[in-house]
């Protein structure tokens, strides 16, 4: 710009009026509505982020938490198993026990009981090889 024109340009004078002041205080009302509009959507963003933040961590704990109990859960199925299997062996071992023919037979094994007319007579065991093994290899 020209100096002719700032000159001109600083000479003019704003209206002292009732529309040029209803304008003013719109336009300065208006500025101010934006401003705290802007401040509101900032607050809700703010707390928009920490409460999303919040439910992702503990979206993140829960999971992890679930896998701790699903992996504890597999530990305790299979030691459930493990006590349902020993529990069915031991109920047929009971069955086994009050039949009285299985009963005879244990005591003839284990005790060296005999019937009547029966003649026992003892073979030596493993153990007694494996010891003669283990002496002739020294």
């Amino acid at each position: 710009m020209s100096k002719r024109q700032k000159r001109q340009s600083n000479n003019v004078r704003t209206l002292e009026n009732d529309y040029v002041r209803s304008t003013d205080n719109k336009t300065q009302y208006s500025k101010k509505q934006k401003v705290r509009i802007r401040r509101r959507l900032l607050a809700f963003g703010l707390l928009a982020s920490v409460i999303l933040v919040l439910l992702i961590s503990t979206t993140f704990s829960q999971n992890k938490r679930l896998a701790e109990k699903q992996q504890q859960k597999e530990v305790v199925m299979t030691k459930l198993d493990e006590a349902k299997e020993q529990q069915d062996m031991l109920s047929l071992q009971i069955a086994k026990l009050e039949d009285d023919d299985y009963i005879a037979k244990l005591a003839r094994k284990e005790y060296f009981l005999s019937d009547d007319g029966e003649i026992i007579f003892t073979i030596p065991g493993e153990e007694e090889k494996t010891e003669k093994s283990d002496k002739n290899s020294n």
